[in-house]
């Protein structure tokens, strides 16, 4: 199976010079999280320079040198990341899977002979996790055991430092022994800026570190049992727009989690296999 057969064809992009709240309007759009990001020349001729990710915007703006600056104010450049990965629509899923893993990221653009034609990202790879073998291999079996948590009365910037240190896009959130929720480096990042847009100036860098991982976590949190397959993780993903899922034991304590990057893995196991 190649690139061609899974990837969304067309791509939204957006111009380096126009704006943030542009970029937002846009993913809000189209409901998806990342975009292209191009130079327009005068001959209309659009050169790939960059690709901008809701988190990316969201990380931005929660931060001290823009959280206090519009989303108008500033361009998608300043925000971007520059010279982005791309694929081939022959590119076998494998070998492009190996790629979004090895360089830590959820998409990358399509380009045929210099044109974007398509984008895949890890929700294509997702929706071919149906079927043989998925249905015959259990979540336990892919899952990560050795997990990160954090406690609902710890201070968010220590969460925020937990993600960034350990390179993880989530933390679940336990008391007791028990999950009560799960907290996202892009919740972390909304929660600051909107809290950046409500207090006053001088009062901003203390009330943020006085915030707790309980003001910001989502609660009543879905999870997967261990017992479940791969085929139901899957449908549970795209149903819910989940990136990652906590998986419970027997007793239904916390188990592992498991994301899209641990099905990626799998799929390029597979691939290596046959």
């Amino acid at each position: 199976m190649h690139v061609k057969d899974i990837m969304k064809e067309g791509a939204v992009v957006i111009d380096k010079d126009q704006n943030i709240q542009d970029a937002l309007k846009l993913l809000k759009k189209h409901r998806i999280s990342r975009l292209p990001v191009v130079n327009t020349n005068t001959e209309h001729v659009k050169e790939l320079v960059g690709m901008v990710t809701e988190k990316d915007i969201a990380t931005s703006l929660g931060s001290s040198k823009y959280g206090n600056m519009a989303p108008s104010h500033f361009h998608v450049s300043t925000v971007m990341t520059p010279a982005p990965i791309t694929v081939e629509s022959t590119r076998s899923i494998g070998n492009a899977a190996k790629t979004m893993i090895e360089n830590k990221i959820g998409g990358m653009p399509v380009v045929d002979d210099g044109e974007i034609i398509g984008m895949l990202t890890k929700t294509d790879f997702i929706e071919i996790c149906q079927g043989k073998p998925f249905n015959n291999t259990l979540v336990e079996g892919k899952m990560k055991q050795d997990l990160v948590t954090i406690s609902p009365t710890d201070r968010l910037v220590h969460a925020r430092r937990c993600i960034i240190d350990k390179e993880i896009g989530r933390l679940p959130v336990v008391e007791e022994n028990e999950l009560v929720g799960i907290i996202t480096a892009k919740d972390i990042a909304k929660a600051v800026t909107s809290f950046r847009k409500v207090v006053p100036d001088k009062y901003k860098p203390a009330r943020i570190r006085n915030l707790l991982v309980e003001d910001v976590m989502t609660q009543n949190v879905k999870t997967i049992a261990q017992d479940e397959t791969v085929d139901d993780l899957s449908k549970l993903m795209l149903q819910e727009n989940f990136s990652g899922v906590p998986v419970r034991g027997p007793e239904n304590q916390l188990a592992g989690i498991i994301t899209k990057t641990d099905l990626l893995e799998f799929i390029v196991e597979l691939e290596e296999v046959h």
